[in-house]
Protein backbone atom coordinates (compact mmCIF):
# COMPACT_ATOMS: atom_id res chain seq x y z
CA UNK A 1 0.00 0.00 0.00
CA UNK A 2 1.71 3.79 -0.85
CA UNK A 3 1.36 6.33 0.90
CA UNK A 4 -0.15 9.77 -0.51
CA UNK A 5 1.80 12.83 -0.59
CA UNK A 6 1.48 15.39 2.59
CA UNK A 7 -1.16 17.62 0.79
CA UNK A 8 -3.93 15.27 -0.47
CA UNK A 9 -3.80 13.92 3.03
CA UNK A 10 -4.43 17.06 4.95
CA UNK A 11 -7.26 17.81 2.23
CA UNK A 12 -8.84 14.33 2.82
CA UNK A 13 -8.64 14.83 6.93
CA UNK A 14 -10.19 18.35 6.47
CA UNK A 15 -12.63 16.73 4.21
CA UNK A 16 -13.36 13.84 6.62
CA UNK A 17 -14.80 16.61 9.01
CA UNK A 18 -16.43 19.03 6.88
CA UNK A 19 -18.62 16.84 4.61
CA UNK A 20 -20.36 15.27 7.94
CA UNK A 21 -20.49 18.53 9.54
CA UNK A 22 -22.13 20.34 6.50
CA UNK A 23 -24.32 17.03 5.69
CA UNK A 24 -25.80 17.52 9.61
CA UNK A 25 -25.92 21.54 8.90
CA UNK A 26 -27.99 21.42 5.86
CA UNK A 27 -30.18 18.80 7.69
CA UNK A 28 -30.82 20.92 10.33
CA UNK A 29 -31.91 23.66 8.25
CA UNK A 30 -34.18 21.48 6.12
CA UNK A 31 -35.79 20.53 9.19
CA UNK A 32 -38.15 23.17 10.92
CA UNK A 33 -38.86 20.31 14.03
CA UNK A 34 -35.09 19.82 14.73
CA UNK A 35 -34.30 21.06 18.11
CA UNK A 36 -30.27 21.51 18.81
CA UNK A 37 -31.33 21.38 22.55
CA UNK A 38 -33.76 18.62 22.68
CA UNK A 39 -33.26 16.20 19.65
CA UNK A 40 -30.05 13.79 19.14
CA UNK A 41 -28.31 14.80 15.56
CA UNK A 42 -29.04 11.14 14.91
CA UNK A 43 -32.74 11.95 14.67
CA UNK A 44 -32.27 13.89 11.14
CA UNK A 45 -30.90 10.36 9.96
CA UNK A 46 -33.85 8.26 11.11
CA UNK A 47 -35.32 6.87 8.29
CA UNK A 48 -39.10 6.54 8.45
CA UNK A 49 -39.58 10.01 10.36
CA UNK A 50 -36.97 12.30 8.83
CA UNK A 51 -37.36 13.81 5.51
CA UNK A 52 -33.58 14.87 5.09
CA UNK A 53 -32.09 11.44 6.53
CA UNK A 54 -30.54 10.46 2.93
CA UNK A 55 -28.31 14.26 3.37
CA UNK A 56 -27.29 13.21 7.14
CA UNK A 57 -26.70 9.14 7.08
CA UNK A 58 -24.99 9.73 3.82
CA UNK A 59 -22.62 12.30 5.27
CA UNK A 60 -22.04 10.47 8.19
CA UNK A 61 -21.17 7.67 5.99
CA UNK A 62 -18.98 9.70 3.38
CA UNK A 63 -17.51 11.21 6.21
CA UNK A 64 -16.12 7.87 8.21
CA UNK A 65 -15.30 6.67 4.82
CA UNK A 66 -12.82 9.50 4.11
CA UNK A 67 -11.71 9.11 7.72
CA UNK A 68 -10.90 5.36 6.76
CA UNK A 69 -9.10 6.50 3.74
CA UNK A 70 -6.92 9.31 5.76
CA UNK A 71 -6.13 6.31 8.30
CA UNK A 72 -5.55 3.63 5.86
CA UNK A 73 -3.03 5.71 2.89
CA UNK A 74 -1.91 8.28 5.04
CA UNK A 75 -1.03 7.52 8.67
CA UNK A 76 -0.57 3.49 8.61
CA UNK A 77 3.30 4.05 7.08
CA UNK A 78 4.13 6.55 10.09
CA UNK A 79 1.74 5.03 12.59
CA UNK A 80 0.12 1.73 12.91
CA UNK A 81 -1.49 2.68 16.36
CA UNK A 82 -3.01 5.47 15.20
CA UNK A 83 -4.14 4.10 12.02
CA UNK A 84 -6.03 1.85 13.66
CA UNK A 85 -7.65 4.06 16.11
CA UNK A 86 -8.55 6.09 12.88
CA UNK A 87 -10.21 2.75 11.30
CA UNK A 88 -11.76 2.71 14.72
CA UNK A 89 -13.22 6.18 14.54
CA UNK A 90 -14.35 6.24 11.06
CA UNK A 91 -15.86 2.67 10.94
CA UNK A 92 -18.12 3.45 14.26
CA UNK A 93 -19.32 6.51 12.30
CA UNK A 94 -20.20 4.66 9.58
CA UNK A 95 -22.08 2.07 11.47
CA UNK A 96 -23.74 5.25 13.19
CA UNK A 97 -25.14 6.00 9.80
CA UNK A 98 -25.94 2.55 8.71
CA UNK A 99 -27.87 1.53 11.52
CA UNK A 100 -30.29 4.60 12.09
CA UNK A 101 -32.68 5.28 14.70
CA UNK A 102 -34.69 2.41 13.26
CA UNK A 103 -32.24 -0.11 14.91
CA UNK A 104 -33.22 1.30 18.01
CA UNK A 105 -30.89 -0.70 20.66
CA UNK A 106 -28.37 -1.31 18.02
CA UNK A 107 -28.10 2.41 17.20
CA UNK A 108 -27.75 3.48 20.60
CA UNK A 109 -24.61 1.01 20.98
CA UNK A 110 -23.15 1.93 17.55
CA UNK A 111 -23.55 5.65 18.53
CA UNK A 112 -21.28 5.04 22.05
CA UNK A 113 -18.88 3.07 20.29
CA UNK A 114 -18.25 5.95 18.05
CA UNK A 115 -18.33 8.76 20.70
CA UNK A 116 -15.87 6.35 22.67
CA UNK A 117 -13.53 6.05 19.84
CA UNK A 118 -13.55 9.41 19.98
CA UNK A 119 -12.44 9.41 23.28
CA UNK A 120 -9.59 6.84 22.52
CA UNK A 121 -8.49 9.28 19.93
CA UNK A 122 -7.75 11.49 22.45
CA UNK A 123 -5.65 9.30 25.13
CA UNK A 124 -3.77 7.95 22.18
CA UNK A 125 -3.00 11.47 21.19
CA UNK A 126 -1.80 12.02 24.41
CA UNK A 127 0.35 8.91 24.96
CA UNK A 128 1.53 8.84 21.39
CA UNK A 129 2.99 12.70 21.36
CA UNK A 130 3.26 12.87 25.43
CA UNK A 131 1.33 15.74 25.46
CA UNK A 132 -0.79 16.77 28.21
CA UNK A 133 -3.40 19.01 25.43
CA UNK A 134 -5.98 16.96 24.75
CA UNK A 135 -6.71 16.27 28.76
CA UNK A 136 -8.92 19.63 28.83
CA UNK A 137 -11.12 18.33 25.58
CA UNK A 138 -11.66 15.39 26.87
CA UNK A 139 -13.02 16.66 30.31
CA UNK A 140 -15.52 19.08 28.58
CA UNK A 141 -16.54 16.08 26.33
CA UNK A 142 -16.79 14.32 28.96
CA UNK A 143 -18.52 16.75 31.20
CA UNK A 144 -21.30 17.53 28.60
CA UNK A 145 -22.16 14.06 28.36
CA UNK A 146 -22.15 13.79 32.61
CA UNK A 147 -24.11 16.99 32.46
CA UNK A 148 -26.56 15.49 30.70
CA UNK A 149 -27.11 12.46 31.68
CA UNK A 150 -27.05 13.68 35.15
CA UNK A 151 -29.25 16.87 34.87
CA UNK A 152 -30.89 16.09 31.89
CA UNK A 153 -29.18 19.51 30.61
CA UNK A 154 -29.58 19.73 27.71
CA UNK A 155 -32.97 17.48 27.09
CA UNK A 156 -31.09 16.49 23.48
CA UNK A 157 -27.85 15.12 23.73
CA UNK A 158 -27.58 16.62 20.02
CA UNK A 159 -25.00 19.44 22.17
CA UNK A 160 -22.74 16.64 24.01
CA UNK A 161 -22.50 15.43 21.02
CA UNK A 162 -21.41 18.30 18.59
CA UNK A 163 -19.10 19.18 21.83
CA UNK A 164 -16.91 15.61 21.40
CA UNK A 165 -16.47 16.29 17.89
CA UNK A 166 -15.58 19.80 18.04
CA UNK A 167 -13.42 18.63 21.04
CA UNK A 168 -11.76 15.93 18.75
CA UNK A 169 -10.94 17.35 15.40
CA UNK A 170 -8.18 19.85 16.30
CA UNK A 171 -6.31 16.68 17.12
CA UNK A 172 -7.23 15.06 14.06
CA UNK A 173 -6.13 17.44 12.07
CA UNK A 174 -3.25 17.99 14.01
CA UNK A 175 -2.38 14.28 14.33
CA UNK A 176 -2.26 14.37 9.80
CA UNK A 177 -0.09 17.67 10.32
CA UNK A 178 2.53 15.97 12.89
CA UNK A 179 2.65 12.25 11.32
CA UNK A 180 2.81 13.64 7.56
CA UNK A 181 5.87 15.84 8.39
CA UNK A 182 7.70 12.50 9.82
CA UNK A 183 7.28 10.19 6.97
Amino acid sequence: MKAISKAPCLYLAYLSIAIPLISIAIAILLSDWFSITNNALSDLGHATRSSVAPIFNFGLSLGGALIIYVSALCIYKTSKAFSVVGFLVGFTLILVAVFDEIYRGLHFKVSVAFFLSLAVFLVAYGIYFRSYLPIPALTVAILAWLIHFAYNIPEGVAIPELVSVFATAPFYIDTIKRLQANS
